[in-house]
């Protein structure tokens, strides 16, 4: 008999580290898929924008998600978030960015307890479209590629 078993689990603390571009955009679809995966947030948003994140947290404290399940900590990057990069009890960082800082965020994950990272760091996605290729069908898939990655 051959038994495999598939065990979903929350990691326990998770930290998000969102940009100053669309601020609300970002943390709740990060933080929607922390929660939805039973886990806890420390959220440090954008140093230019903290008031979205504290009423976004404000609002959630009021629909009744319970008082630690969502943080907000705000101040710069590089001693906040380094501080979630750093800490033993957070399990998970989610970083939107830029290259250079999302090399530093996977550095220190790797460091401090090897914690799990997802990096979306910047860059242009550019493409290739030969003479040959169906331009009307390439136009579509480009399109579509801005907001899949495929």
């Amino acid at each position: 008999l051959n038994l495999c078993l598939t065990v979903r689990e929350p990691f326990g603390v998770c930290g998000i580290i969102t940009p100053w571009n669309y601020p609300l955009m970002m943390l709740s679809w990060k933080m929607s898929a922390c929660l939805a995966a039973g886990n806890t947030v420390v959220l440090k948003p954008a140093q230019v924008c903290p008031l979205t994140a504290l009423k976004f947290a404000e609002l959630t404290a009021r629909a009744g998600i319970p008082a630690g399940v969502v943080n907000i900590v705000t101040g710069s990057g590089s001693e906040i978030g380094q501080c979630l990069c750093d800490h033993p009890s957070v399990r998970k960082v989610g970083f939107t960015g830029s290259t250079e800082v999302g090399a530093q965020v996977m550095s220190s994950c790797a460091c401090s307890n090897v914690k799990k990272v997802s990096l979306e760091l910047g860059g242009k996605s550019p493409l290739i479209i030969f003479p040959d290729a169906d331009l009307d069908r390439a136009v579509k898939q480009a399109c579509n590629a801005v907001f899949f990655n495929k």
